[in-house]
């Protein structure tokens, strides 16, 4: 079983949830997938394995809750991806408007800089930052070409 697989079904039964054959499954086509997905296209990807709409929506809420997965809100649509135990608290997204792919930016310098910044604005408001989505809009290198 995968690595991952087995640290969220630990998290899962130790939370007091059944871990399912349809968390199962939902859990390895998000891992497979290695992109964000919307529960329709989540849906339409493991409705033929007999998980049904409500189980998916179920999960996914779970899931959350747990920290498993995370959700983020494009245009008035959810997207999940299954969330990286970094502990990183800077996470940018980039959609694009063509073709509506949503792209994960990963960048050390930016990282390195937004630590900075992120010190010191909680040294300035005496806050503690611990998550920060960006999401950047334009066109993706396939589309900004055609």
């Amino acid at each position: 079983m995968d690595k991952n697989l087995l640290l969220y079904k630990k998290l899962i039964k130790n939370k007091g949830y059944e871990f399912t054959i349809q968390k199962r499954i939902l859990l390895l086509e998000m891992i497979n997938a290695n992109t964000h997905l919307s529960v329709k296209q989540i849906y339409e990807r493991i409705k033929d394995k007999n998980v049904g709409l409500a189980t998916v929506y179920r999960s996914l809420k779970i899931f959350g809750e747990l920290g498993i997965v995370k959700k983020i809100n494009v245009d008035n649509i959810n997207y999940y991806e299954i969330k990286i135990f970094s502990g990183k608290p800077l996470h940018v997204h980039f959609k694009c408007d063509k073709c509506n792919s949503i792209i994960d930016v990963d960048n050390l310098e930016q990282d390195l800089s937004y630590i900075k910044l992120n010190k010191k604005i909680e040294e300035k408001n005496d806050l503690e930052i611990y998550d920060v989505d960006i999401m950047l809009k334009g066109l993706c290198s396939k589309c900004k070409g055609g």
